[in-house]
C-alpha cells in the first residue's frame, strides 16, 4: 500500500473515531435530556392530579376521570392510578390494566417519596403526595412518543452525517496526502535518474528546512560518499593493475629473452634470479592487497581475540630482523606495563601484525640508519605505541595523503615500494576502533602514533 493511501486511511480512521465519540456523546446527552424532561412532566402531572383529588372537595374520582378524559394537556396513552394510605385504589383510568403496581412498589414510593420505572412501552413515575387532608400515592405512566421520535430522527441524522463526513474526510485526506508526499515523489524521480554515469548529480534540497529537505541533504551526502568511494575504487583498480603489471612484464620479458637462444648456465641463473625476485615482489603485493581487502570489511571482527601487544611487538621485531639484516628495531616497554591486563587488546592478530610490520618497515626503509624506536605506554583506556624514525621526513602538504592506497611522495620514489603499507595500517587500526596519526619534520624524521583501546 502506498504512503498516500495509508495516510488517507489513517486520517479517516482518526477523524472517524473522533466523530463517533462526539456523536455518541451528543446522542447520550439528548437521550438523558429527553428522559429527564419526560419525567418532569410525569411528576408535574402526578402533583397536579394528587392536589385536585385531595385538596379540592368538589372533585372526586368520577369528576377527576371526566376532567382527564377531556384534558388537552394529557400525555400520550396516559395512565393514572392513585392509592390511599391503605393501598386501596382511589382512582384509575387504566381500563385495560396495562400497568400493574404491587404493594411493595407502593410502599417503596412512600419511603423514597419519588421513584421512576418502566412497564413495557410505558415510563412511569410514582409520587407520594401529602397534605393536611390526606396522603396518597400517585402513579402516572405514559409513552413519550414525541421524544422517542425526535431521538430516532437524531440517531438517523447522526448516522448520515457520520457516513457523509467520513467520505468527505477520506477524499480531503487523499488530496492532502497527495500534496504531502509530492516532495517525496520528486525525490524518488530525481534519485531514479542518478546512475553510475552521473554520480556527481545532486538532489534539489529546496528553500525549506523540513524533513524532506533533510532527507535530500542526507541523500546528497550519501551520493558524495558513493562518488568518492567509486573514484577511489577506480583509482585502486587502476593502480593495482599497474603495480601488478610491472613485475609480470619484467618476468615475461626475462623469460622471453632467456628462451630466444641457448645460453650459458650463468645467464640462466641470472635470468631465473631476476624472475624469482620479481615473483617475490608480486607475491608480497598480492598479500598486501588481500590484507587491504580484509581490513576494508567488518567481517574480520568475528575473528577477533584477546591479544598481548607486547608479545606481538617482539614477534614483529623478530620477523623483520630475519628478513632484513640491516634493519634495527628497538622496543621500549616500561616495566609497569608488563601486566597482561594493561597490554591486552581485542583484535585480529594477522591484521594487527601486518599493520605494525608495515609501519616499522616504512620507517627503516626511509631512514639512513635503517632504525626505528618503538615505545609503548598506557593511558587511561588505551595503549599508545609510538614509532620514531630518523628518516628524511614528510612534507606537511603530504601528511594527509600518505594513508591513501598507492600514494608515494616524490622523496620516496627512489626507494622500492608499492604505497600500500600505510593505507593498510590505517584501515587495520580503524577496524580495531583505534586511530593513527603522524607528525614529521623534513630532514629530522617522523613519529607515527597508534592508539588501541584496552580490553
Amino acid at each position: 500500500m502506498e504512503i498516500r493511501q495509508k495516510i488517507s486511511l489513517q486520517f479517516t480512521v482518526i477523524v472517524g473515531v473522533i466523530q463517533l465519540l462526539l456523536y455518541f456523546a451528543i446522542y447520550i446527552s439528548f437521550a438523558k435530556s429527553r428522559v429527564d424532561q419526560f419525567y418532569e412532566r410525569l411528576e408535574a402531572k402526578a402533583t397536579n392530579v394528587g392536589q385536585m383529588l385531595v385538596d379540592i372537595d368538589e372533585i372526586n374520582a368520577d369528576v377527576l376521570k371526566k376532567i382527564e378524559q377531556n384534558n388537552p394537556l394529557s400525555l400520550p396513552n396516559e395512565k393514572i392510578i392513585i392509592y390511599d394510605h391503605q393501598n386501596a385504589e382511589l382512582f384509575s383510568n387504566d381500563t385495560g390494566n396495562e400497568i400493574q403496581m404491587d404493594s411493595a412498589l407502593i410502599n417503596q414510593v412512600r419511603v423514597d417519596e419519588r421513584i421512576r420505572g418502566k412497564r413495557g412501552h410505558f415510563e412511569f413515575l410514582g409520587k407520594f403526595y401529602t397534605s393536611e387532608k390526606d396522603r396518597v400515592v400517585v402513579f402516572v405512566a405514559a409513552e413519550d412518543l414525541m421524544g422517542l421520535k425526535k431521538l430516532s430522527s437524531l440517531r438517523l441524522i447522526l448516522v448520515l452525517v457520520f457516513v457523509i463526513g467520513l467520505l468527505i474526510v477520506y477524499f480531503a485526506g487523499h488530496i492532502f496526502a497527495g500534496r504531502a508526499v509530492r516532495p517525496i515523489n520528486m525525490v524518488i524521480s530525481q534519485v531514479d535518474k542518478i546512475g553510475i554515469t552521473n554520480l556527481n548529480a545532486r538532489l534539489e534540497e529546496g528553500p525549506n528546512k523540513d524533513e524532506i529537505a533533510r532527507l535530500s541533504a542526507t541523500f546528497n551526502r550519501l551520493l558524495e560518499r558513493l562518488e568518492v568511494s567509486f573514484q577511489m575504487q577506480k583509482s585502486f583498480i587502476s593502480n593495482a593493475s599497474h603495480e601488478m603489471n610491472t613485475p609480470l612484464t619484467v618476468i615475461s620479458g626475462h623469460v622471453e629473452v632467456a628462451l630466444m637462444k641457448l645460453r650459458t648456465s650463468e645467464e640462466y641463473i641470472k635470468a631465473l634470479t631476476k624472475v624469482g625476485s620479481e615473483s617475490k615482489k608480486l607475491n608480497q603485493l598480492s598479500k598486501k592487497l588481500l590484507l587491504l581487502a580484509q581490513a576494508s570489511t567488518e567481517l574480520t571482527v568475528s575473528n577477533f581475540t584477546r591479544l598481548r601487544i607486547d608479545d606481538l611487538l617482539w614477534q614483529v621485531r623478530r620477523d623483520i630482523l630475519t628478513r632484513h639484516k640491516t634493519f634495527i628495531v628497538k622496543i621500549d616497554i616500561p616495566d609497569e606495563n608488563a601486566d597482561e591486563e594493561k597490554v591486552s587488546v581485542f583484535g585480529n592478530e594477522p591484521l594487527l601484525k601486518a599493520a605494525i610490520v608495515n609501519i616499522i618497515e616504512n620507517g627503516c626503509k626511509y631512514s639512513d640508519n635503517h632504525m626505528v624506536d618503538v615505545v609503548m605506554t598506557k593511558e587511561t583506556d588505551a595503549l599508545v605505541i609510538r614509532f620514531l624514525d630518523q628518516g628524511f621526513g614528510i612534507r606537511e602538504s603530504e601528511l594527509q595523503l600518505i594513508f591513501q592506497p598507492f600514494y608515494r611522495s616524490n622523496s620516496a620514489e627512489k626507494t622500492e615500494g608499492h604505497g600500500i603499507g600505510l593505507s593498510l595500517a590505517e584501515k587495520v587500526i580503524t577496524l580495531h576502533k583505534g586511530k593513527i596519526s603522524v607528525t614529521s619534520e623534513v630532514g629530522k624524521g617522523s613519529i607515527f602514533t597508534v592508539w588501541l583501546p584496552i580490553v
